[in-house]
């Protein structure tokens, strides 16, 4: 294997800039010697930075964000640091199980006294609850965190460029597409702002059958938008993607509209 294509998880990582440690000096030292990652890394940077200004929708909690990092920084890699990390996941797991049968312990004994300590164990439950929900949430961002990451890093994914047909600068796409696990991240920029009751949708055109509905969207005042993971069939081979100008409920069964942007797979 070549040198660089071990270091493709921590260039994703040092993109998100989340790495960090010996980590990130040993990139940082292979990345003076190493030109094809200087690059995959200057690409990372700009996709991830065009999602970031193409984001549509209210802007997350800064302790959200705060989460999502340190998840992703957390990861185990495909190295021998992977026998340290599990080993603290399953530390988590046992210290996590010891304080909820704790807080067990000590509701049933507090049901036992006066109004005033029942009430301290229904509080005390409710905070329980209240942490396994967000271990839940931690554990659900950490999955979609997970799933972009790979999108970006995977040797088969598709990175096809949409453009238009005629005087550039024009509205641009990037769809980038891996076919096994029907992962899909598509980024636009300068799409004109939409006329009255219309929408875009993106569609992917199979090398056979029928065009495949890709996801509904809006451009921000800047022109720019993203489809993330939309629902897709499995193992489907893409020939090309295709933005069209729809009504505003979408055609979903197969483009009416008029083609803005097209791009074909390489």
């Amino acid at each position: 294997m070549p040198a660089h294509e071990q270091f493709a998880e921590d260039l994703a990582l040092h993109a998100l800039g989340s790495l960090q440690g010996d980590e990130r000096v040993a990139l940082e030292n292979h990345l003076e010697e190493c030109a094809n990652c200087r690059l995959e890394l200057d690409q990372l940077r700009g996709d991830m930075a065009l999602m970031a200004l193409s984001a549509a929708g209210p802007r997350p909690p800064a302790r959200s964000k705060q989460r999502l990092m340190s998840a992703i920084a957390n990861e185990p890699r495909i190295s021998a640091r992977a026998t340290v990390l599990p080993a603290r996941r399953s530390w988590w797991r046992t210290a996590t199980l010891g304080v909820t049968a704790a807080a067990a312990l000590l509701i049933l004994l507090l049901v036992r006294q006066d109004t005033n300590l029942i009430h301290q164990a229904q509080n005390l439950a409710q905070q329980v609850a209240s942490l396994q929900n967000d271990s839940l949430t931690q554990q659900a961002e950490l999955a979609k965190a997970r799933q972009i990451v790979s999108a970006l890093t995977s040797p088969d994914a598709q990175r096809i460029t949409l453009v238009a047909a005629k005087n550039p600068p024009q509205p641009q796409g990037k769809a980038i597409y891996v076919r096994d696990h029907s992962s899909l991240i598509f980024l636009a920029s300068n799409l004109p702002q939409l006329p009255a009751e219309k929408i875009y949708e993106l569609w992917l055109i199979p090398q056979s059958g029928a065009p495949i509905a890709a996801g509904l969207f809006k451009p921000d005042s800047h022109g720019s938008a993203t489809v993330v993971n939309p629902p897709l069939p499995a193992g489907v081979e893409a020939k090309t993607f295709v933005v069209t100008l729809e009504p505003e409920a979408g055609s979903h069964e197969a483009p009416r509209g008029t083609p803005v942007i097209a791009g074909q797979g390489e």
